[in-house]
């Protein structure tokens, strides 16, 4: 095992290890079927420790969703491929980087679960907390070139535990993104449909723009030859391969 996968397990037994007041752990339904060695699920399907892109969604799942019907391909994958979320995440990959689940590494900023419905708030404390106690170090670990924050709240939590000040408004997010060592973080609007439809209301399909200027803004800070993998990956619109 590489040093990267040794850090990255050693998160996952401190998340499970810790219980935090007011939310409950992945491991407290259905008999822990949900539970994993990693901080989060997601990273079943989006593992690769030596990825060049890095995804950070909020949040994993909410008490009512995990106490509803069980479900293996939420086993299996480590989330669920019918969520709208999901099927929009995988197409964005594709079209402007080129890329599958398994060539990035994938998480959530926050790996506990929350009350209520799958779209209750999680408090930004909470969330910058988390940010710093298990996020940070994923980005670190993983040292990707690019990190994608998924939803402007996300973004907040990694900008604010990176002790720096985020940008007031997702427009104001997507255009500014931050830096952790040679990392760049970016914040994208969340691809569940309230947050793709609140960024492309009026009809304009800002998020495809916003994907593609990312894809672009990487392809020209980095030379040719990014490894995604196994494979290179066309980390700009028009499908050329930046690399470290």
């Amino acid at each position: 095992m590489n040093k990267k996968a040794s850090g990255l397990l050693d998160l996952g037994r401190k998340r499970r290890a810790e219980r935090w007041r007011r939310y409950a752990c992945i491991g407290d339904f259905h008999g822990g079927a949900y539970e994993c060695e990693f901080v989060s699920p997601y990273t079943k399907s989006a593992g690769n420790v030596d990825a060049n892109v890095m995804v950070l969604l909020q949040d994993w799942a909410s008490e009512d969703v995990l106490a509803g019907p069980f479900l293996p391909d939420r086993v299996e994958h480590g989330y669920d491929p019918a969520r709208g979320t999901n099927r929009r995440l995988k197409q964005r990959l594709s079209t402007h980087l080129g890329l599958e689940l398994k060539d990035i590494y994938a998480t959530n900023v926050f790996p506990f679960v929350k009350r209520g419905a799958q779209n209750a708030p999680v408090p930004m404390r909470d969330l910058v907390r988390v940010a710093r106690e298990f996020a940070l170090p994923q980005i670190e670990i993983v040292s990707p070139i690019l990190a994608i924050c998924l939803g402007r709240a996300a973004f907040a939590a990694v900008v604010r535990a990176m002790g720096q000040r985020p940008p007031a408004t997702i427009d104001a997010s997507i255009r500014t993104p931050g830096r952790m060592g040679s990392t760049q973080v970016w914040c994208q609007a969340h691809t569940g449909s309230i947050g793709t439809n609140n960024r492309n209301k009026g009809g304009i399909d800002r998020v495809s723009q916003d994907w593609a200027a990312m894809a672009m803004s990487n392809s020209a800070m980095d030379p040719p030859g990014l490894s995604c993998g196994g494979h290179r990956a066309r980390i700009c619109a028009g499908g050329s391969s930046p690399g470290r």
